[in-house]
């Protein structure tokens, strides 16, 4: 295995400078451990700039829901490491991700090579710090706070369990490294991991981190206690899911029935003790808050501020990466990504497909409306009853609908290239890009410049509503686990393990979730029998986790990969047409996905292939079944 600097890490690592969020502070010139880890300050340098670096692997999963049915991707995009670029540099543009080309439903599992050895980079340098940190606590030192620097090991053990949960949920079987190393002839010699053996070592890990890390912390960038057990619970679920489930593309996997029910019984009990036992609560409380009818744009409801950088701080993100902002050349760029040229230039590389409209229930029936018509406004689509054209047919649905996307006449704030000024209200009408003296109401706009929008609909979310900061000068804070996320994980957890004792709690925190979009509660027909309330929980997770990356990994797991798009042979394929039933073109010729793939398209999509840079390397590392 092919393990360059960003594994091997020598006796060095990245400074950054302190101050009150040091995780967005530049980097400095690299010290030698000899002049390095004498005080606990020196702790805290090393360990925020190793989260500096492994931010970089999770910031842009929203690219990841490309590979499920509600989210596209135009374009290439970060096309991979260019030669004369250093592994800091490719992390920040993104290139963990290989070339978003193909980021579509199938044929991604030959990809994401560059993921694969910077997750080795930031286990590495995790590895480095609890080396670090390890040696400090022996030293006795007057100057070293021995419980503080116990939280940070049990941060950064966090952060390496993290990394291996993406590693495994990948790869499966992955070569684990628990030590720093010094020579790449080390991990060049490593063999494959059983998943079965790696699993309880982030369980230890994460047990170590829950007990050193304190309840809460005011300061922004530093984990507590909720977060390790949150992520333990994920590890447990995924666990769990792979047994119950199966995983026949990775070899040597025996499921196990037993294993499922004590993994789900495990991860409940973690998600049951961050829900209760360190009053968390949803942002603003999960109230819906104000939402504006179909055009307007006023009155956008909280879950939309969740995610600006308003929201930051806020006790439903139990584990996230921060972001400094303007000026820092530590920014994260949602904005340029999500928004359209209409907004600070941004390039819109992300679009909802057409399914999402239609996972969105009404506020008045708590259930799903009829299904929305595709088709061209010459044919009466502005008019017709459900048509995906008329802004009549997106009225009294879950709130959540307006916070995450733009349709047909939806206004959204506009600012000017720079970033600095506001432009006005902007409609964005697909297909009419930048068009001028569009009236509307008697009133002349001109219209939302997508950036190529392909399916119908652009995104709102992450979004910022006002002038100030350039496409790239963001300061949100970027989540990996957020408390809404629990509540659903738990629902699963208990519902998978029959519970019965838990029940009613489960069902009460799906209900909770669906309160942010101003939904009635479940009805009992929907929660009694497992099936059925797996798809309340299954729809949950879609409308409130759209375009965060949990997509594909939950597919994935949950061997849905044939049931949410078609069977293999399927000479039709699954049809992915924007609103005015055109196909969408870009990733797919005709606008299909699956379209007659056989067996083997569905197995390369549920296990990634170990890179063959990598295996070159290593003669060691054994290659996934189907890739062989």
């Amino acid at each position: 295995m092919k393990i360059k600097a960003i594994l091997i890490f020598a006796a060095a690592v990245i400074l950054i400078s302190c101050h009150d969020d040091l995780l967005n502070q530049p980097s400095r010139d690299e010290l030698s451990s000899s002049e390095f880890w004498e005080t606990t300050a020196d702790a805290q340098y090393a360990l925020d700039g190793a989260i500096a670096d492994i931010r970089y692997l999770f910031s842009r999963d929203y690219y990841l829901d490309a590979m499920g049915e509600y989210v596209n991707v135009r374009g290439c995009y970060f096309q991979g490491t260019a030669s004369n670029e250093n592994a800091s540099t490719a992390l920040q543009r993104g290139a963990a991700y290989d070339g978003f080309y193909e980021l579509w439903p199938f044929g991604y599992g030959y990809t994401f090579s560059n993921m694969y050895r910077y997750c080795y980079g930031g286990i590495n340098r995790c590895n480095y710090v609890i080396d670090g940190l390890q040696k400090m606590l022996e030293k006795e030192d007057a100057e070293i706070n021995i419980k503080q620097l116990e939280a940070f090991i049990g941060e950064a053990k966090l952060y390496r369990s993290l990394i291996y949960l993406r590693l495994i949920s990948m790869w499966g079987d992955v070569p684990y490294i628990d030590e720093r190393m010094y020579k790449k002839e080390e991990a060049e010699s490593l063999s494959r991991t059983p998943i079965k053996d790696i699993v309880p070592e982030l369980l230890a890990d994460l047990q170590y981190a829950a007990g050193k890390l304190p309840d809460r912390t005011t300061q922004t960038g530093r984990m507590a206690k909720p977060a390790a057990l949150a992520l333990r619970g994920k590890v447990n679920l995924y666990w769990a899911s792979w047994n119950k489930f199966g995983w026949e593309e990775l070899e040597g996997f025996e499921p196990s029935e037993q294993a499922a029910q004590a993994a789900y019984t495990e991860a409940a009990a973690d998600f049951r003790s961050v829900i209760n036992d360190f009053g968390l609560t949803l942002f603003r409380g999960g109230a819906a808050g104000e939402c504006d009818g179909s055009g307007k744009a006023g009155k956008l409801p909280n879950y939309y501020d969740l995610f600006l950088p308003a929201a930051n701080g806020n006790p439903e993100f139990l584990l996230y990466f921060n972001f400094a902002g303007t000026g820092s050349s530590q920014s994260e760029e949602l904005m340029r990504d999500f928004a359209g040229r209409s907004i600070a230039y941004s390039q819109g590389w992300l679009n909802p497909r057409f399914a999402l409209a239609n996972r969105y229930q009404s506020t008045i029936t708590g259930d799903f409306c009829e299904p929305l018509i595709q088709m061209t406004p010459a044919a009466g689509g502005r008019t017709a009853t459900n048509s995906a054209l008329n802004p009549a047919s997106y009225e009294n649905r879950d709130y959540r609908m307006k916070a995450t996307m733009l349709w047909d006449f939806e206004k959204i704030a506009g600012i000017s290239s720079d970033g600095r000024t506001s432009t006005g209200w902007i409609p964005f009408i697909y297909k009419t890009d930048a068009a001028p003296n569009y009236e509307i109401d008697g009133e002349l706009y001109t219209t939302y410049e997508s950036g190529g929008c392909m399916t119908g609909y652009v995104f709102r979310k992450y979004i910022r509503n006002y002038p100030g900061q350039a496409r790239s000068e963001g300061d949100f804070n970027w989540p990996v686990i957020r408390l809404a996320d629990v509540y659903l994980m738990y629902a699963e957890a208990v519902n998978f393990a029959n519970l019965a004792g838990q029940k009613d709690y489960a069902v009460e925190m799906v209900n909770r979730v669906r309160q942010r979009g101003n939904l009635p509660d479940l009805n009992g027909a929907k929660t009694a029998a497992q099936d059925d309330f797996f798809a309340a929980i299954n729809q949950e997770r879609i409308v409130e986790l759209i375009a965060e990356g949990h997509r594909s990994f939950d597919i994935r797991r949950w061997r849905k990969i044939e049931a949410v798009f078609c069977p293999p042979f399927d000479p039709d394929g699954y049809k992915n047409n924007d609103t005015w039933d055109n196909p969408v073109s870009g990733f797919s010729s005709n606008g299909v996905f699956f379209q007659n793939q056989s067996n083997l398209s569905y197995q390369r999509c549920y296990i990634f292939a170990i890179p063959e840079s990598e295996r070159n390397k290593n003669p060691n590392l054994t290659q996934n079944v189907p890739f062989r």
